[in-house]
């Protein structure tokens, strides 16, 4: 049975192997199909989910697969381990040849993911991270903010999260920024560079399983937008939001939710 840090070092080849794909087709021009309500793929997504799929299964030919870019055939339900992944977080972005999309592999073991990378080619940053192992950035070991304070804050966030009906309580006073890339807003929070981030529309799995690792191992909180637990490989392949951050601003929105 491979190890947490065989599953790691196999999520970070796949990773640079995807980014010299990404680079292949940037800014080229690349041909684009729509997927209606799901948004655009383009030929470069399509290459680099056939590269994971068959790099990553077949090096664990055991573990099953949810990918944003595969249809999902639900035999994943029946494996222990289970690779999530997005080949192109923030697919929109690579089109309009901005530089923060992002590649987001991660490994899930009865619900929780034990191995998670995210991948910037055109930033040269990677995140990865692995149960009981901290997180690092290109290397170094990296930690959530100290942030205790709400209103001393800044969220990785939308405008559409701080309507009225999403806070009972009354809506906080947060410092707010935006990425373009969940996975990569995750990735910030976890290297400190940001308190927090929020979304509380339903959340694809494979947007965020890496970036809740990389936050938790990085001594932060990553819930669903209502503090729950968050569950991976389910059958909807969604969780309900995500709240992350520095575990006492963390806290202090739970409870301003409730």
């Amino acid at each position: 049975m491979p190890g947490l840090e065989d599953d790691l070092s196999l999520l970070t080849e796949a990773a640079l192997r995807a980014g010299d794909i990404a680079k292949q087709f940037f800014q080229q021009d690349p041909q684009i199909w729509d997927k209606g309500a799901e948004g655009p793929v383009t030929e470069a997504d399509l290459a680099i989910d056939t590269m994971l799929r068959e790099t990553l299964l077949g090096a664990r030919p055991n573990y099953g697969w949810l990918s944003e870019e595969t249809e999902d055939d639900q035999s994943r339900l029946s494996s222990e381990h289970v690779f999530i992944c997005d080949p192109i977080d923030g697919t929109r972005a690579f089109i309009e040849g901005g530089r923060s999309f992002a590649h987001s592999l991660s490994v899930v073991r009865s619900g929780r993911v034990t191995a998670g990378v995210v991948f910037l080619p055109m930033r040269d940053k990677l995140y990865a991270a692995a149960m009981g192992k901290g997180t690092t950035l290109n290397g170094a070991p990296v930690r959530v903010t100290a942030a205790i304070d709400p209103a001393n804050a800044t969220f990785l966030t939308t405008k559409a999260n701080f309507k009225p009906e999403h806070w009972p309580q009354g809506i906080p006073n947060v410092g707010r920024a935006y990425r373009p890339s969940l996975a990569y807003r995750m990735s910030l929070v976890g290297e400190g560079r940001f308190d927090g981030m929020m979304t509380f529309r339903p959340t694809w799995e494979w947007d965020i399983a890496a970036g809740a690792l990389i936050i938790e191992e990085a001594g932060g909180r990553a819930t669903t937008g209502r503090g729950a637990p968050l569950v991976f490989n389910g059958a909807s392949a969604q969780v309900d939001g995500v709240l992350a951050g520095a575990p006492g601003v963390h806290g202090a929105l739970v409870s301003q939710r409730a």
